[in-house]
């Protein structure tokens, strides 16, 4: 196999005028085109790094009033409790207020009945005398019948 020169030199000559050729026509373009690309890709990152800043501070933010909240809640239950047991303390001293008023009622009623039942027993006791009376007065009786009668008449008041 014999080099042919002459075909060499015109491939290598050939090869020669196209990258001149591309140099001055199309390796600018396509230089520019990719510049391009590298800077709007670049932007895109930068304007995602300022996104992902961005990001960061709205999170913390967030993060800020989320604790803000739970404090506030927890404040919230803690005087909802304070005021619960308030409540129940109010609710524990009116039922003991209210039963003190039943007791003293009941007490008073129960008094008032007793002075009933004395008065009534009194009265009792004054109409079975005066039957007594009666019954020694429309008798004329001796001295010792006198006496059974009487004590006929205690043993009937002690029977009742």
């Amino acid at each position: 196999m014999e080099l042919d020169w002459k075909l060499i030199l015109t491939h290598m000559l050939g090869f020669v005028i196209t990258v001149v050729i591309l140099a001055k026509f199309a390796w600018r373009p396509i230089l520019g085109i990719l510049d391009e690309r590298r800077e709007k890709i670049k932007s895109e990152f930068d304007q995602i790094e300022s996104g992902k800043s961005e990001i960061e501070e709205t999170k913390a933010g967030y993060d800020a009033k989320l604790k803000d909240i739970d404090n506030l809640a927890r404040q919230k239950l803690t005087e909802a409790v304070n005021d619960g047991q308030k409540v129940a303390a109010e609710i524990k001293e009116q039922g003991r207020d209210e039963a003190k008023e039943i007791i003293f009622k009941a007490k008073a009623e129960t008094d008032r009945e007793v002075e009933k039942a004395r008065a009534a027993l009194k009265e009792d006791m004054v109409k079975m005398t005066i039957a007594a009376a009666e019954k020694i007065i429309s008798k004329k009786l001796d001295e010792q019948e006198n006496r059974r009668l009487i004590k006929d008449f205690i043993d009937s008041v002690e029977k009742a």
